[in-house]
């Protein structure tokens, strides 16, 4: 089902499906994206500050957004990103940790120059099996009314 601006409430909240993490994929976007020892050599990482591989900050990033556009919680409707402020990287994230990424809607404005476009802000939480927060960040977009 599409959904529009006009379908969100504050408060809504929307939370993915379980994402595992592997030391392949750490070591993977390491190389690809941020080639430091901790992401990208598990010798070296464990002899360093965390003991193990641990994810880049922008792989957890990644995986958030991925796990949101994959799952299409508004079906069809185009979402445009305006931009992230906030982010938060507040502990490491290890091979074989179990992601859950969770968006509450925080903020709704119509769009003073669009006015067939409302603007959205959601308060992103990636937390791991533990349920400790590994990120946070604030992400605004813009969608069809």
């Amino acid at each position: 089902m599409n959904r529009t601006w006009s379908d969100l409430a504050l408060g809504e909240v929307w939370t993915g499906a379980p994402i595992t993490v592997s030391a392949e994929e750490i070591v993977g976007f390491g190389h690809a994206f941020d080639p430091q020892a901790q992401h990208t050599d598990p010798e070296a990482a464990a002899s360093g500050r965390f003991g193990t591989l641990i994810a880049s900050g922008w792989h957890v990033a990644a995986l958030a957004m991925r796990a949101f556009i994959g799952a299409k919680p508004f079906g069809d409707t185009p979402v445009v990103g305006m931009g992230v402020d906030e982010l938060r990287w507040h502990a490491p994230v290890r091979p074989g940790d179990t992601l859950t990424v969770s968006r509450e809607v925080e903020m709704l404005r119509r769009s003073e120059s669009k006015p067939d476009r409302g603007i959205v802000r959601w308060k992103v939480n990636v937390a791991n099996q533990d349920e400790a927060t590994v990120m946070t960040l604030l992400v605004t977009a813009q969608m069809p009314v």
